[in-house]
């Protein structure tokens, strides 16, 4: 029997397994989705990662109806109202990494203390209010917490970030678990001072003109006399 969107359930087991092997994520805890014509597949409830097969996937239509023998993770409200809502991005990662949910206990946002914050999006990552899993209200928490933004903490919870593919979003994952390291050893020396909004706009869109291929800056090209020239 042919298993429809095999590349894709794949793509996702290995995000899956990665996820507890870098740490960011423990046991059977997370989720994660990826976009499918006409809708999405999300991680089942109450699988561990390491026993997950393709078929194990299960797709949902963003009406919430599902295929397949295995339920759904119980955080699917968030990956398909964040999918619906954001055609800019096809993965979904959900993890609960060891200092990004230390903050996240705190309600703290992780703000423009490092020029890196600005790869997901803006000048801080923010924390969504906290509501219980799998609920409404836990899925409106985190999409305005990620309006313009690839990542966002969730309260007492985690950490949700977003990207085009699952090795976007799982790079984004680790990034964001070692800013939220970062600033809590940071924070030990007192406030850590703030990049200013108009640096991290500079960063942001150095950052995009980087990602398309866009030409350097003058600044940015080293000068010709410093390269060594071979006949």
């Amino acid at each position: 029997m042919t298993i429809p969107h095999l590349a894709e359930r794949r793509a996702v087991i290995d995000a899956c397994l990665a996820m507890n092997r870098l740490g960011i994520n423990q046991g059977s805890s997370g989720n994660l989705s990826i976009r499918i014509p006409g809708g999405f597949l999300v991680t089942p409830t109450s699988l561990p990662y390491d026993e997950m097969e393709p078929e194990d996937l299960v797709e949902m239509g963003f009406d919430g109806t599902y295929l397949g023998s295995r339920r759904p993770s119980s955080e699917w409200r968030f990956h398909r109202d964040i999918l619906q809502a954001r055609t800019d991005v096809d993965v979904v990662l959900h993890a609960h990494p060891s200092y990004a949910t230390a903050m996240a206990v705190h309600g703290l946002d992780i703000p423009s203390f490092h020029y890196m914050v600005a790869l997901a999006g803006g000048d801080s990552i923010r924390c969504a209010p906290y509501a219980t899993f799998g609920t409404q209200a836990l899925s409106d928490h985190a999409l305005a917490a990620l309006e313009g933004r690839l990542a966002c903490l969730l309260a007492h919870h985690g950490m949700i970030v977003l990207g085009r593919t699952t090795k976007a979003a799982l790079a984004l994952a680790v990034e964001v678990e070692t800013l939220a390291r970062q600033y809590s050893i940071a924070r030990q020396f007192g406030d850590p001072p703030l990049l200013p909004p108009e640096e991290i706009a500079q960063v942001l869109e150095k950052m995009r003109r980087m990602r398309y291929g866009q030409p350097l800056d003058t600044d940015d090209r080293p000068e010709d006399t410093a390269r060594p020239r071979y006949p």
